[in-house]
């Protein structure tokens, strides 16, 4: 680093932060969100903290979807994540976009299940989108929180990705599917 350091600074003249500037392999490193893989065949992928600054995002957009109609939180969520995705596009890492895709549907089958609010909504409502009675029954009858029955069996059932992409919701993976498709 020391030498790295000087020949820039003696021969290139360029100012070097030490604070941001790092030797180490490339896989331990971020560059402007990404972040490469370990393999044989080193790919781009978005870097840990960049998920987790998207996740935070996609909170603060979701949390204000209790009293909202779904759509409208759909809408929201798509804005910043069609943002997103274009940032990160050159990533061919698809696992990244599909864990997120994964809990951005939870995220929204929780503001669901917090707007049914009552067991008798709730289940009104699972049954109204295709779920068999008894089962519905079963489900509102648990004690669990809305983030366990957002992750639930009986919430996969009734609101499931297509239910979801009818409303509107933009799939990160299928857009980096289509990507890969077109290149």
């Amino acid at each position: 680093m020391a030498s790295l350091t000087r020949f820039l600074e003696t021969r290139l003249r360029l100012k070097v932060n030490p604070s941001k500037s790092v030797v180490d392999r490339p896989w331990n490193c971020t560059f402007l969100g990404y972040t490469v893989t370990n393999n044989l065949k080193p790919r781009l992928k978005p870097a840990p903290k960049s998920i987790k600054r998207a996740k935070d995002r996609i909170r603060q957009i979701t949390h204000r979807g209790r009293g909202r109609n779904i759509r409208a939180v759909i809408k929201e969520v798509n804005r910043f994540t069609r943002g997103w995705f274009g940032y990160f596009r050159l990533s061919s890492v698809k696992a990244q976009f599909d864990m997120l895709d994964q809990w951005i549907r939870r995220r929204l089958r929780k503001i669901l299940w917090e707007q049914w609010r009552k067991p008798k909504t709730r289940c009104r409502k699972l049954i109204a989108l295709g779920l068999e009675v008894g089962r519905a029954r079963k489900a509102t009858a648990t004690g669990l929180g809305a983030w366990w029955n957002a992750g639930a069996s009986h919430m996969h059932a009734a609101v499931n990705n297509r239910v979801l992409a009818e409303w509107g919701l933009w799939s990160l993976l299928d857009q980096h599917r289509a990507m890969q498709r077109s290149t």
